[in-house]
């Protein structure tokens, strides 16, 4: 049939056109298929390595995120810092900065705390019981915190149990998009029953946030202004949605604000929650590790239980070189996407204008410019600059460039106390070997990752 002989001359000409390589261009990766490219290789698959400076390049010439991201993150994060437009993100960026300012953060370590003896005491039901999932007790705690930084207390029980069960289920309804290539037009995705489940889930997330939002622009009203507000323990905590209120009226509307809340608790959250319970499979998997910082909680702490204040954080150095090893060992974010607006020079090629681009941080962190050991765990290298790359793009657990994680101080802060609690009062034991890794856009296990906890007050 002559409409037969037509339809393959133009899939040919399509895919000719696709292929072709401009002069300065990379060459095409092994393996893309007719249309989607390279597509497939997101559902298992080989991953390219990249250069650091490449990376840093592109990452510091094109701001605009990848509109792949932003058209399956848009209904709910809308123009949040993470996924927004170039001409938002800059003026959020600007305007939302100060409240991560370190006096402000050091007022959440009262929450830091409170959130580390809850998980301790959770984590009592499972001591002496062998091995279990540790993962569902971290997220958990976690989500809780964030939302007591980000929303504070005028979100109830029953709400902040709704909102952490719909953004679970929001997150895995872009993951099972994520997985079917057909669902990727908007037009089809309409249609599913994916995207009825993520509905509902919106509507009960802008429910909360809106909520919340309502009772504190009720209080303003009232001149209950939270810094003459105070309760049995002084003044009252003052969260990021405060912080952002705070700014002039009409600098930022109410969907700006809900929009950059729901961005700051997924962002603070999710990629915490990960660091930390791969930190603890690996520190249960080295038990030199685990002695290395039972030592140094033992002497900065002297051997007591009391709160982590702030002077304590700074002396938590193996610590902190345990979680950047775990960050740079299990990359939490794999790749992170970008749209090319402009000719961009790299050292080998140039990428032209008009493409969305992934930049694959696994890469930098598997590159052999980290040395001879790049493929094992050792939180030493941290503390010795001469074994560390000279590249200073070397290192991408919180992104990098300009648009990089605007919360990596709080994160840092929140998960070096709550280990600080875990593991003063529990010995682990892991092996990281037998752990399954899946990728949900965020690396997440599957198995193998289970941990067994003694308590060291029976073991003393």
């Amino acid at each position: 049939m002559p409409w037969i002989v037509l339809l393959v001359v133009a899939s040919l000409l399509c895919w000719i056109w696709y292929t072709r390589r401009k002069p300065g261009e990379p060459p095409m990766y092994p393996g893309s298929w007719p249309f989607i490219g390279h597509a497939h290789l997101f559902i298992g698959g080989p991953l390219t390595l990249t250069h650091p400076d490449d990376i840093y390049t592109l990452s510091n010439t094109c701001f605009e995120k990848d509109q792949f991201s932003y058209e399956f993150t848009k209904e709910l994060l809308g123009d949040g810092l993470l996924f927004s437009p170039v001409s938002t993100w800059k003026r959020h960026r600007k305007l939302i900065s100060p409240t991560f300012n370190q006096h402000i953060l050091d007022g959440f370590l009262s929450v830091f705390n409170s959130q580390g003896r809850r998980l301790v005491s959770q984590l009592a039901l499972e001591v002496d019981k062998g091995a279990f999932d540790h993962s569902p007790y971290v997220r958990q705690n976690f989500m809780e915190t964030i939302c007591l930084t980000a929303l504070d207390d005028s979100i109830s029980e029953e709400e902040a149990l709704n909102y952490v069960k719909s953004f679970e289920t929001y997150m895995n309804c872009n993951i099972s998009r994520f997985h079917r290539l057909w669902l990727y037009p908007d037009f089809l995705y309409k249609f599913s029953s994916i995207k009825k489940k993520q509905d509902e889930c919106v509507k009960v997330l802008n429910r909360v946030c809106d909520s919340v939002l309502q009772k504190k622009r009720a209080q303003r009203r009232q001149n209950k202004s939270f810094e003459t507000n105070k309760d049995q323990n002084g003044p009252k905590l003052k969260v990021f949605m405060d912080l952002l209120m705070d700014l002039d009226e009409g600098v930022l509307t109410d969907r700006e604000i809900r929009d950059e809340m729901n961005t700051i608790i997924m962002a603070g959250h999710d990629t915490s929650a990960n660091v930390t319970v791969f930190a603890l499979l690996l520190i249960g998997s080295y038990p030199q590790v685990q002695e290395k910082i039972y030592e140094e909680l033992h002497e900065v702490f002297g051997g007591t239980y009391r709160d982590v204040e702030k002077q304590d954080l700074s002396k938590l150095v193996y610590l902190e070189a345990v979680l950047k090893e775990t960050m740079r060992y299990y990359v939490m974010a794999p790749f992170v996407g970008r749209y090319i607006d402009q000719d961009v020079k790299l050292k080998n090629y140039t990428l032209k204008a008009g493409h969305n681009c992934m930049l694959i941080l696994y890469g930098i962190h598997r590159n052999g410019i980290w040395g001879a050991d790049v493929e094992e765990f050792r939180p030493e290298r941290w503390l010795d600059p001469a074994r560390l790359p000279r590249n200073p793009n070397a290192f991408v657990g919180f992104s990098l460039g300009k648009r990089n994680c605007i919360g990596k101080t709080y994160a840092m802060m929140s998960m070096k106390s709550l280990l600080s609690h875990v593991l003063r009062r529990y010995r682990l034991r892991a092996d990281h070997t037998k752990a399954v890794i899946k990728l949900d856009v965020l690396l997440k296990p599957v198995s193998g990752h289970f941990v067994s906890i003694e308590d060291r007050l029976n073991i003393l």
